[in-house]
């Protein structure tokens, strides 16, 4: 199945790593369904920034508490690879939690897609939509 993903979305996620460069960006994907029409930063609070991600929890949970009231669900999590590709590194492949979640991934202009699956992360194709 596809992935929509808004042009404002994908914008975004260049611009975030871009800003955050040396450092890892992070956040939230936000939409509903397949859709991910939104993103919600969260500070890097991992002690090695340039190195790793770690999305502040107070964020996720704020996340998760308006979606339980209606707002939009958390699709899944994005990060940046200042200096690598756009593809799930060995850390995040050791360290993700395979909860069936989609994660984006930016390095550079380049944005890879994956669906975190408890096999491993399985790339997830995805159509461009308009805001």
């Amino acid at each position: 199945m596809e992935l929509e993903v808004s042009r404002p979305v994908l914008d975004g996620l260049i611009e975030e790593a871009r800003a955050a460069h040396p450092r890892e960006c992070c956040g939230l994907l936000m939409g509903d369904g397949h859709a991910v029409t939104a993103l919600r930063p969260a500070a890097n609070i991992h002690p090695r920034p340039e190195q790793r991600f770690e999305i502040d929890p107070q964020v996720l949970v704020a996340a998760l508490r308006a979606q339980r009231r209606g707002a939009l669900q958390v699709i899944g999590y994005y990060h940046s690879h200042p200096a690598g590709a756009a593809m799930p590194s060995a850390t995040d492949r050791r360290e993700a939690p395979h909860d069936g979640r989609v994660w984006a991934i930016v390095a550079g202009d380049a944005i890879g897609f994956w669906r975190d699956t408890p096999d491993g992360f399985e790339p997830l194709p995805y159509v461009v939509r308009p805001a």
